[in-house]
């Protein structure tokens, strides 16, 4: 036997050892918690996208894991060509090209991402294929494109004649401001704590309009525009993604949560954190949601106009967000 084979049977082995009797405890309390909770399974997603949350949660409903159902969520914005900040019919950069970012994360922690990836309708399903059949996390620019199309993802115009006539009147000027709350929509994030009380998330998005051709945001930054450990819970950021960069957003929040926060106070001290790095200079917009495993959620933003939708046996609601401002 290499030294290879037998350093992973042996850490193989050992995991099970160490892990079983955590893993049994872990189901234990959770089994307990969702005997409190009405809000298990449960879906939340950045936005008032109902279509979305309710297609995450036709999966989570009949016993579904919150993989597909995230995955499944964020593809009817993705295929949605009024919405025009995510997948087809986004708007494009200053050179009339739509690029498309998008990162999915399980429950065990796997992750994968597309940056820049053009003349493909879905980049959530292509970042799950990054994910799950090859070594890496992270596709880019024509290599992401070539390994969608290998993978059978069809090439497709993402240009719609609106944006593409938005984009022209656009160049007349040529002025480039990141636009606050733009038409109430942006990047969509979604997470979903399915029954079996494991958590996953999604995000994806067509970047800022007008953008400099290349230029990625926080959406498909593992860490930044997402994160989820299953042993505490999940956070996903919209808004302007290069502020979410700068402090790892996603990955705070999360980590404030296993300190101890709830997900309302963990998204608060997010965006007072980036507050804290634009001292007179608040004119963008932050928004976080999070969710831990007794299915609690919460949002915070900087500019009054974000809003969230969840879905469980509660119900399905739309809820504006707190803010800072």
């Amino acid at each position: 036997m290499n030294r290879r084979n037998f350093i992973e049977k042996s850490s193989l082995g050992t995991a099970v050892v160490l892990t079983s009797p955590v893993t049994s405890k872990a189901q234990d309390i959770f089994k307990a918690q969702k005997k409190e909770s009405p809000n298990i399974p449960i879906v939340i997603a950045t936005w008032d996208v109902p279509n979305a949350s309710s297609a995450a949660w036709d999966i989570l409903r009949n016993s579904g894991d919150s993989l597909e159902a995230v995955e499944k969520g964020v593809k009817v914005e993705e295929a949605d060509v009024n919405n025009q900040s995510v997948g087809k019919g986004g708007r494009p950069d200053r050179d009339g090209n739509v690029t498309l970012d998008a990162c999915i994360m399980d429950k065990d922690g796997n992750c994968g991402a597309v940056v820049f990836l053009q003349n493909i309708l879905h980049p959530i399903s292509v970042a799950r294929k990054v994910m799950e059949e090859t070594p890496h996390v992270m596709l880019a620019g024509k290599g992401a494109e070539q390994f969608a199309y290998e993978k059978g993802f069809e090439k497709t115009n993402l240009l719609t004649e609106k944006s593409k006539q938005e984009w022209l009147e656009w160049k007349k000027k040529s002025e480039y401001k990141p636009i606050i709350n733009i038409e109430n929509h942006d990047t969509i994030g979604m997470l979903a704590l399915d029954e079996n009380g494991d958590i996953a998330g999604a995000c994806t998005t067509s970047g800022m309009a007008y953008k400099m051709g290349g230029r990625v945001g926080d959406s498909p930054i593992i860490g930044a525009g997402l994160f989820v450990d299953n042993e505490v819970g999940g956070a996903t950021a919209t808004g302007v993604g290069e502020e979410v960069v700068r402090t790892v957003g996603s990955f705070l929040i999360v980590e404030l949560m296993r300190q101890g926060k709830s997900p309302q106070e963990a998204c608060e001290e997010g965006v007072r954190r980036i507050i804290a790095k634009n001292k007179n200079k608040l004119d963008f917009q932050i928004g976080f949601i999070a969710i831990n495993k007794k299915g609690e959620t919460g949002a915070f933003c900087i500019q009054p106009g974000f809003s969230f939708r969840t879905f469980s046996r509660e119900g399905h609601i739309n809820t504006p967000s707190k803010s800072y401002i």
